[in-house]
């Protein structure tokens, strides 16, 4: 009762706070010439398509059966082919026994399909996802070579995290695109993925390292006494140990790449902020759709974040 009763005026100031923000906020854009548009963004997300229904050969109109708020119509040929075609009621442009000429439009059929921002927002998951497992994979091996005791290996792995730590991922990602990807002849989405993956591996390899470092060398020592090889004391006694202490920095790494990835639109990858520009090219919401984006970018990195903390915690009760 007593720490309820300290905490709740830091809850209210936080309150106040908050609405202090939203104010300023909300006095700024009335303060800009602006004319806010959010009815157009809906349509982003999924909208309704219509497609025309064309009869694919000359023949007739022998049926026509109202389902609902569609109609099937059946096409008949004089060789006796037929097919039946769905449209919706309001759409339909011919009736029963009519003639049709291969091409005519006998209707529209209507469904929901997905806006550019959803398969933006695909693009920029399956990236990020696939980036993660290569940047793992390369980290974990890199960051083995960091704390090996042969000078090559250890060499190479410093060279490597250096040059990519030390260097923009925008760079980069021009460097695999225009040079690597010209002279190998790859995709633009092999190109963005390869430069993901070398600076998620970077980072991964140091987290790495530090994780490793952090268990006690007594450990190892006692593992090789018992007559353990070097790959069974490090599989099986330093790294399960290591992974729960390096789980926070790298999932914040592997989130943090997702809004890494948002540079790739450069190089023409139609993710989420490439999709944002070119809906903002044709509809001028430069705002909303600016806001819709960063709300999605959060949502996503939100989401994943909680399942981290829900990690973190099964692996506390687990120790």
């Amino acid at each position: 009762m007593k720490a309820t009763n300290e905490t709740w005026p830091w809850k209210i100031l936080l309150a106040v706070i908050l609405l202090l923000v939203a104010a300023g906020t909300w006095g700024a854009v009335q303060q800009i010439d602006y004319q806010w548009r959010w009815n157009r963004v809906p349509q982003y997300f999924a909208y309704v398509a219509e497609e025309a229904q064309k009869t694919p050969f000359d023949g007739k109109v022998v049926a026509i059966v109202e389902k609902g708020e569609n109609a099937l119509v059946t096409v008949a040929s004089e060789g006796s082919e037929k097919v039946e075609l769905t449209v919706t009621d309001n759409t339909l442009k011919v009736s029963e026994g009519e003639d049709l000429f291969a091409g005519d439009t006998v209707g529209f059929s209507k469904s929901w399909r997905l806006g550019p921002l959803m398969f933006g927002l695909w693009t920029t998951l399956w990236l990020s996802a696939v980036s993660s497992v290569f940047g793992l994979f390369l980290g974990l091996i890199t960051g083995l070579a960091r704390v090996s005791k042969n000078f090559t290996l250890r060499g190479i792995a410093i060279i490597y995290v250096e040059c990519i730590r030390g260097t923009p991922l925008l760079v980069q990602i021009f460097i695999a695109y225009f040079f690597l990807g010209t002279v190998f002849d790859l995709s633009r989405n092999v190109c963005g993925v390869g430069a993901l993956a070398l600076f998620a591996g970077a980072y991964v390899a140091e987290i790495v390292r530090a994780g490793i470092q952090s268990i006690s060398k007594g450990q190892t020592e006692a593992a090789r006494s018992l007559g353990m090889t070097k790959f069974q004391t490090m599989w099986d006694i330093v790294l399960p140990q290591a992974f729960k202490r390096i789980l926070p920095p790298l999932s914040g790494q592997f989130i943090s790449l997702i809004k890494d990835s948002s540079l790739v639109s450069v190089i023409a990858i139609t993710d989420l902020t490439k999709s944002g520009k070119e809906i903002i090219t044709s509809t001028f919401a430069t705002f909303e759709i600016w806001i819709v984006v960063a709300a999605m970018y959060l949502l996503v990195t939100s989401i994943l974040s909680q399942l981290v903390f829900y990690m973190e915690r099964r692996l506390a009760v687990s120790d």
